[in-house]
C-alpha cells in the first residue's frame, strides 16, 4: 500500500520541473492553474498520482488565441529525442559565414503558433523548424546542439511534479534571488547543519531575520518526525517567514513543534514577568490584573482574552528557562548584540552557529568571543563551490557562477 506522503493531494505544496525550471506552487484545489512562461497549466489531474510523475502538456485550445491553455495527462516516458536530427544532418567547419536574420527560416511565426496549437510535439515542431531552416546545416555540430536545446527549451511539453525537500527549495531560492535567502547556498547550509549539531531528542532556538523560511525548515527537517525535538524559532516582526517550512508539507504534529515569536515580546515577557500568589485557602482575595479586564456598558468587569501571541510568548518563555542545546543565528545585522542577548540560554558543552554574508562582520563577533571566556574553539569559515560543464570534449568551469557563499562562525559554549 502506497504512503501517503507520496501521492499528490490538496493542500500540498508542490514543485513544477519543466527541463531544469523549477516553480514552487500550493495545490490549493482542483481549479488551481499555474503559469509557465506564456504557458496555463491545469492542476486538476495531478490529484492522486504519486509525486514525481511526468505529466504532457495537452493543448485545450481556449476561446482566447493569444493564451495558451493546458491540462496534463500523466505519461510513463518522455518521447523527445533532439539528438535523432544530429545524427541525420550535415554540419558546418565554422560558424563565421553564418548570417542570422528574419529570412533564416521558411516557416512564419503565425504558421509555427499553428502548429503548437494544434497539439504537434515538441519533436514534431523541431523537426519542421530544422527543415524549414536555411542555415542548420552550415552550422557546427556544436552549434546544431545548442540551437536544438533552445528550440527544445521552447517548445518542450513535459513537466513533471516533484515533492519539495530541502535540497530543491534551497537551489530554487538561490538560483531565483539569492539576496531572500541571504545569499545562503546550499553547501553552506549543509555545513550550518553539521556545525550545529541537530538531533532528534534536543531542543533548539534559531535567530533568522529573513530566508523565506528555509533555515527553520531545515532545522525541522533534521529534528525529524514523531521525535521530542523543538525549535524555537525568533524573529522581527509580528510575522516570521514560513513558506519553505509550509511547503515540507509536514504533519501537524511536527509542525507543532516549532514555535515561531518575536524575539522583542517574548524576551520583553522574559525579563519583566511577574508571579500571582494566589492562596487557596482564601479564594476572594485572588488578584485580578487590570489590563485583563475591560468595561462594559453597564459598568460591570467582563474578562479579556489573551491573543495567541501571548501564549506563544508564554511557551517560549518556559523553553527558554529550561535552556537550548543549541543556537543559530542567520541575520542580515550585525549579531553581535542577537548573540549577547541569547547566549544565556544555552547549556554549557552546546554548538553555536552564526552565518552572514559580509566577512568583515562576523571578523568583528570573532575576535570579541575570542577575547572573552564564554565560548571557546571559535573557527570562521567560508565555502567556494565550483561547478563544471561535463561533456564531451566540452569539459570546463561554467562560465558564470558565484563566488563564495557567505560565512560561517562556530564555537562551544562555556559553563559559566
Amino acid at each position: 500500500m502506497e504512503k501517503n506522503d507520496d501521492v499528490i493531494k490538496v493542500g500540498d505544496y508542490i514543485i513544477i520541473q519543466r527541463q531544469k525550471f523549477t516553480k514552487l506552487y500550493k495545490f490549493a484545489s482542483l481549479e488551481t492553474t499555474v503559469t509557465l512562461g506564456k504557458e496555463t497549466l491545469e492542476l486538476r489531474q495531478i490529484e492522486g498520482q504519486k509525486f514525481f510523475t511526468t505529466f504532457k502538456m495537452v493543448s485545450k485550445n481556449p476561446a482566447n488565441p493569444k493564451k495558451r491553455f493546458y491540462s496534463l495527462e500523466a505519461c510513463s516516458e518522455i518521447t523527445s529525442d533532439i539528438r535523432a536530427f544530429l545524427n541525420n544532418t550535415d554540419s558546418g567547419q565554422d560558424n563565421r559565414d553564418i548570417k542570422i536574420n528574419d529570412n533564416s527560416q521558411n516557416l512564419s511565426q503565425q504558421e509555427i503558433e499553428a502548429l503548437r496549437k494544434s497539439g504537434a510535439s515538441s519533436t514534431n515542431i523541431i523537426g519542421q523548424l530544422v527543415e524549414n531552416s536555411k542555415t542548420f546545416t552550415s552550422k557546427t555540430e556544436f552549434g546544431q546542439e545548442k540551437y536544438l536545446k533552445k528550440k527544445e527549451r521552447k517548445y518542450f511539453e513535459y513537466v513533471q511534479v516533484r515533492k519539495p525537500s530541502i535540497r530543491l527549495l534551497a537551489e530554487m531560492f538561490y538560483r531565483q534571488d539569492p539576496e531572500k535567502i541571504l545569499f545562503l547556498r546550499q553547501d553552506t547550509l549543509s555545513q550550518l547543519i553539521s556545525y550545529s549539531n541537530v538531533n532528534e531528542s534536543g531542543t533548539y532556538l534559531l535567530y533568522e531575520s529573513g530566508t523565506q523560511g528555509l533555515l527553520p525548515a531545515t532545522l525541522m527537517n533534521s529534528i525529524g518526525a514523531n521525535t521530542k525535538g523543538r525549535l524555537l524559532h525568533m524573529h522581527q516582526g509580528p510575522f516570521g517567514q514560513k513558506l519553505a517550512l509550509q511547503a515540507l508539507n509536514l504533519e501537524e504534529e511536527h509542525m507543532k513543534r516549532c514555535l515561531s515569536v518575536n524575539i522583542f515580546s517574548s524576551l520583553k515577557m522574559f525579563h519583566n514577568r511577574e508571579e500571582e500568589i494566589v492562596e487557596e485557602s482564601e479564594p476572594a482575595a485572588k488578584k485580578i490584573k487590570l489590563d485583563d479586564e475591560i468595561p462594559t456598558e453597564n459598568g460591570d468587569a467582563k474578562k479579556k482574552e489573551k491573543p495567541k501571541w501571548y501564549f506563544e510568548n508564554l511557551e517560549a518563555v518556559k523553553m527558554l528557562d529550561e535552556k537550548v542545546d543549541g543556537l543559530v543565528i542567520v541575520a542580515r545585522e550585525h549579531p553581535w548584540s542577537i548573540l549577547m542577548t541569547l547566549l544565556p540560554f544555552v547549556k554549557p558543552n552546546r554548538n553555536i552557529v552564526i552565518y552572514h554574508n559580509v566577512k568583515e562582520v562576523l571578523t568583528d563577533v570573532f575576535l570579541d568571543l575570542k577575547a572573552g571566556s564564554k565560548v571557546t574553539a571559535v573557527k570562521l569559515t567560508s565555502n567556494w563551490m565550483r561547478n563544471y560543464q561535463v561533456l564531451p570534449n566540452r569539459t570546463h568551469p561554467e562560465v558564470q557562477m558565484g563566488g563564495n557563499s557567505g560565512y560561517l562562525l562556530t564555537g562551544i559554549v562555556v559553563e559559566s
